[in-house]
């Protein structure tokens, strides 16, 4: 029996030998876990737009049918049915759908290369340059249309090139990047009272309007530019996610893995800064998607990445449903999708920095 049994130090290697095979086991059970909770998030976020599409699609002055708006979807119908879905429901939707998906990700990308719940475009100042811009353009500048939305689009990239030369010290540091943000985003929004202070009243309150952020008006060549505009960048965004996580636990660790720290958070906050210029040149600054949406996509996936897929379902899922919120909670009063998004986004900010300050003080 002794000379049939296992030697003690043969079992000890074979049990050392076993461990790198069971930690890998463990590691994809856990990737694989991770991989069907994103799944069940982006496919019920997706379930929950399109019951908020249909709702969109059939509520309003004229009050569609179930039946009359499949008619008109699929090229049947009278041409008023046709009219009402293609030429102002079906637009707001899709503008709804994408500039939640830009602000979404935009926010995403901000808080993970930064390291900071609180780094959002609305608190950054990106928003609020190019409310600045819009607002010149119509009470300076005088003109109207596709200039307010090139002049919006400038101005978010301008306040973020200031940000970046007055935040830059031999490299890019997420605590100087947010502050110098949070500075500007003052000097804009004073600026912008300032201007609407001294204007005419008709143009103060069309300026105004503008910067509360609204997709009612967003259809034809404005709703193709933010299409192909959110498209491409969102690809950009997808192609270079895999140094997010890297960046996400620290510059030291990062540069260990090989990353280029400066360069893939330059070229990160670039493509952030698009997406948000891109969807603020037409739809206005709205309030606070790029700060909540990411905070609720990472508690619903809860596996310690950025998130992306997720922060973009559920941004086009706030945005959209804000915006049927506006237009139908209150009988008689029609509220524009920015006010919803900040009456929402102001109680959580100021309970992210209750607890962001609790856990500073621990």
């Amino acid at each position: 029996m002794d000379a049939l049994a296992t030697p003690p130090t043969e079992a000890v290697d074979r049990s050392v030998a076993s461990r790198p095979l069971e930690a890998a086991r463990a590691i994809g059970a856990v990737r694989a876990r991770s991989r069907r909770r994103l799944a069940l998030v982006v496919l019920i976020g997706a379930a929950v737009a399109v019951v908020l599409a249909l709702c969109a699609l059939l509520l309003g002055a004229a009050s569609l049918t179930p039946d009359r708006v499949l008619a008109a979807l699929f090229g049947f119908g009278d041409e008023t049915d046709r009219f009402v879905v293609f030429r102002l429901r079906l637009p707001r939707i899709l503008a709804a759908l994408l500039v939640g998906i830009a602000f979404a990700l935009a926010g995403a990308v901000f808080q993970s290369t930064l390291r900071n719940p609180l780094a959002s475009p609305d608190i950054l100042g990106i928003s609020a340059g190019a409310g600045l811009g819009a607002v010149l353009a119509l009470l300076v500048l005088g003109v109207g249309g596709a200039l307010v939305s090139l002049s919006a689009f400038g101005g978010a990239v301008l306040v973020a090139v200031v940000i970046w030369a007055a935040a830059w010290r031999q490299g890019l540091h997420g605590i100087r990047f947010v502050l110098v943000g949070v500075g500007l985003a003052y000097v804009c929004g004073s600026t912008v009272a300032w201007l609407l202070a001294r204007a005419d009243v008709r143009e103060a309150q069309t300026a105004l309007h503008w910067t509360v952020g609204s997709i009612a008006d967003v259809r034809g060549d404005d709703l193709a530019v933010l299409g192909i505009g959110v498209a491409v960048v969102a690809i950009g965004v997808a192609v270079f996610s895999r140094v997010l996580a890297p960046l996400s636990i620290g510059d030291d660790h990062a540069r260990a893995l090989g990353v280029g720290v400066d360069g893939a958070r330059v070229l990160l906050l670039l493509l952030a800064v698009a997406l948000v210029a891109t969807a603020t040149s037409v739809a206005g600054p709205i309030a606070f998607i790029a700060l909540l949406a990411p905070a609720i996509a990472r508690r619903l996936v809860d596996d310690g990445s950025s998130a992306l897929a997720a922060s973009a379902v559920v941004g086009a899922v706030l945005t959209l449903g804000a915006d049927v919120v506006g237009q139908f909670a209150l009988p008689g009063l029609t509220a524009p999708v920015g006010i919803v998004t900040g009456v929402i986004g102001a109680p959580y900010l100021l309970w992210l920095l209750a607890t962001t300050e609790r856990k500073s003080r621990s």
